[in-house]
């Protein structure tokens, strides 16, 4: 008996001090994460960007900011892993840091895929609104995307505008050939993009197919704000509108060629109200094309960082914002392919295909009538 409660004990321990390690080391990310934000959001990176290695006042003066935060940064990211130190034994003014070049694509190179910077910029956004979700956990009812602010809103933006500008029309559409055929036809295709955010989905179907004209819609007028000046500067804004309406919105009207939904569908409170919106601007000739998140096919607790980081970011602000409008679906942020399945058959779709398109975040997904 003695043996068995020992051993229990033991168990106990370890269990004890893994979770303690591990809760330590979530804090030590959280810490990063946010100090990666100040670095994206004051420039600091960039100041960094010619990898010279530079002083804490060097540094201050080229960002404009103050040398003794500067320092402290500094000092921060070269024990976090993320700065090098020429010499660490230099006295501490003259201690200069360098910005690795593999460290600079994540960080600074805004056209690569690699590029996470915003991934930093969009976790401190979804945790903005803190004090009304903890009341949504209460009481049930949920948490506007608007609340959630700029920092999530371009954040997610940012994150995703690689992909939308080098991946989806150069790579993603054109392994889909009849839908790559007949956005390179004439007459010029008429594509309609649904919750398309800030437009860089819109944007970039519309600069890798020049002839097509792309219709955006979202609930969010700061998205939409953002998107017309995105398109605008992008010299697209005679091919590329943006207009604030639901995806659900059934006096939504038009004939469509394609009709896409890139990372919204579990968003919605009313998923197959979208679908069904998608399925009658495509009609009988259109198609339409879902890409969401790349989730397992099932729930399970086996280690799996992706599902990890989509969970978090569904109880901090998927779910919430979906839940703000009742009644609501509450999808989530892990939409599984049988749950997509189940709205779009509800919507008069007959079934889903999965495309055998290679990403490792995101599924993409053919609805067929």
């Amino acid at each position: 008996m003695n043996r068995a409660i020992r051993i229990n004990e033991q168990r106990h321990a370890r269990r004890r001090d893994a979770f303690i390690e591990a809760l330590v080391g979530a804090a030590n990310g959280y810490f990063k994460i946010y100090s990666i934000y100040l670095g994206h959001r004051l420039g600091l990176y960039r100041g960094l960007a010619d990898l010279e290695a530079l002083t804490s006042g060097e540094l201050a003066a080229r960002t404009g900011t103050h040398e003794r935060y500067v320092r402290e940064w500094l000092e921060q990211q070269a024990v976090a892993g993320i700065l090098e130190v020429a010499d660490e034994t230099a006295p501490t003014l003259e201690r200069r840091y360098r910005l690795p070049s593999g460290h600079a694509e994540v960080l600074i190179d805004r056209e690569s895929v690699n590029y996470l910077a915003p991934l930093a910029q969009a976790a401190v956004g979804v945790a903005r609104p803190l004090e009304a979700l903890e009341a949504a956990f209460r009481s049930g009812g949920g948490v506007p995307f608007a609340e959630y602010g700029e920092e999530l809103r371009r954040g997610v933006g940012e994150l995703n505008r690689p992909l939308f500008l080098y991946q989806l029309g150069r790579e993603y559409l054109p392994s889909i050939p009849d839908i790559h055929r007949r956005l390179l036809a004439d007459p010029p295709a008429r594509v309609a993009d649904m919750g398309c955010g800030t437009g860089w989905s819109a944007i970039g179907m519309a600069q890798s197919y020049p002839g097509i004209h792309v219709d955006g819609f979202d609930v969010d007028a700061a998205s939409i704000t953002d998107a017309r000046d995105n398109a605008r500067n992008a010299g697209l804004d005679h091919r590329v509108r943006f207009e604030v309406r639901d995806a659900g919105d059934p006096d939504l009207t038009g004939a469509y060629d394609l009709v896409t939904a890139f990372e919204c569908v579990h968003d919605m409170s009313d998923p197959v109200a979208g679908l069904t919106t998608m399925r009658r601007l495509a009609g009988s000739r259109g198609s339409v094309i879902v890409m969401d998140e790349r989730t397992g096919e099932r729930f399970t607790t086996a280690d799996n960082p992706i599902e990890q980081f989509l969970y978090g970011f569904s109880v901090m602000g998927c779910l919430p914002s979906a839940m703000a409008e009742q009644p609501s679906a509450a999808t989530g942020t892990l939409m599984r392919p049988d749950t997509l399945r189940q709205y779009a058959r509800q919507a008069g779709f007959r079934d889903i295909e999965i495309l055998p398109v290679e990403n490792d975040f995101f599924r993409f997904y053919r609805l067929n009538v």
